[in-house]
């Protein structure tokens, strides 16, 4: 936005999210009451997460890190559960929504038939989710502003209380969360300034790319999408070129060769290229690196993440003069 252009309501609101997203976190993280989730999820051994939008982003996260544990994690969107359903017997189950209030929540629970061990996680204590489940609630309440910003961060620190619970060391990550990070992320909005569309990847850091593709879908009205680094190699390299951005994520992990291989084969494109940087290897020429301190799992998430949203924002307020309000969408999605 220029500085004669009023910014939108709409990235208003988002600001106002944004604001206080790391103090609501936190707050989430040493409110929880995360004991009798993770009590069952060290029983079963064996935990289904199901969300929508960017609740299944969420879960996307942290699916790799419960499975560190040895845990067999797996997350669904709960419309595909509800169509093809995986047998959940035996299955510690964490239905996610933020609202609490989703068309697809609210039919799981009048339809399906559930194990034992149901739980919800949610931004929204009197929801019907968190009356329809024993839910760990972040603080803060419902995320009034269309794209998620504070419900990831929050959600995600409600994860972290689970896994802190599970025996993860929580420290790198809450002192993540403790710092603020207000970096100008101009030229990588400069250089996706003449794209159509965005592709953003991952490896273990996939889900912050789900995330970020959603916002940016949202926000921008363009086709922006995120394909699992493997998956990206495996033939939609095809749509690559100047009118194609790509924003890539690479943590301290040892998956980051393998991003780093998915940049130098994207720069020999012409793809514009965004690289979110944790990881400490050198940098790839003709992309554009952002770079954190070097760090993996939650503690990279929570670096990136509100780095990303700005990301977002600036990617949308070139293209949008109402960004932040929808057309044909609504913060709670009331129908399948």
């Amino acid at each position: 936005m220029t500085k004669h252009t009023p910014k939108p309501a709409g990235l208003i609101a988002i600001d106002h999210e944004m604001a206080r997203q790391h103090s609501d976190a936190i707050a989430s993280f040493h409110a929880a009451k995360a004991k009798p989730l993770a009590d069952a999820i060290r029983r079963t051994g064996r935990l289904v997460m199901l969300g929508m939008g960017g609740s299944h982003a969420v879960a996307r996260t942290a699916e790799p890190l419960y499975r560190d544990l040895g845990i067999d994690a797996l997350a669904l969107p709960l419309s595909e559960q509800l169509g093809a359903p995986l047998p959940l017997v035996g299955r510690t189950v964490l239905v996610t929504s933020q609202s609490g209030e989703s068309a697809e929540v609210i039919r799981w629970f009048e339809t399906a038939e559930k194990p034992a061990d149901v739980f919800g996680m949610t931004l929204e204590g009197g929801s019907s989710l968190a009356r329809l489940a024993p839910s760990l609630v972040g603080h803060g309440g419902t995320e009034h502003a269309f794209a998620a910003t504070r419900s990831l961060t929050v959600t995600l620190a409600l994860h972290l209380a689970v896994l802190a619970e599970l025996g993860v060391n929580a420290d790198a990550a809450l002192a993540v969360l403790g710092a603020a990070d207000d970096r100008d992320v101009g030229s990588a909005v400069d250089a996706l300034a003449g794209v159509q569309g965005v592709v953003t990847s991952g490896r273990r850091l996939h889900g912050v790319a789900e995330a970020l593709a959603l916002g940016l879908t949202e926000l921008s009205r363009r086709p922006c999408f995120a394909l699992e680094g493997g998956q990206l190699r495996h033939g939609p390299m095809e749509m690559l070129g100047p009118n194609v951005g790509v924003v890539l994520f690479r943590g301290d992990d040892p998956t980051a060769p393998l991003v780093t291989a998915m940049a130098q084969s994207v720069a020999q494109t012409g793809s514009p290229l965004v690289i979110f940087d944790a990881c400490g290897l050198p940098s790839v020429d003709g992309a554009i690196t952002i770079p954190f301190a070097r760090s993996s799992g939650l503690a990279a998430v929570f670096a990136m993440l509100p780095v990303a949203q700005r990301l977002m924002i600036g990617f949308a307020a070139m293209r949008v003069a109402d960004a932040g309000t929808p057309l044909r969408s609504s913060k709670i999605t009331r129908t399948q």
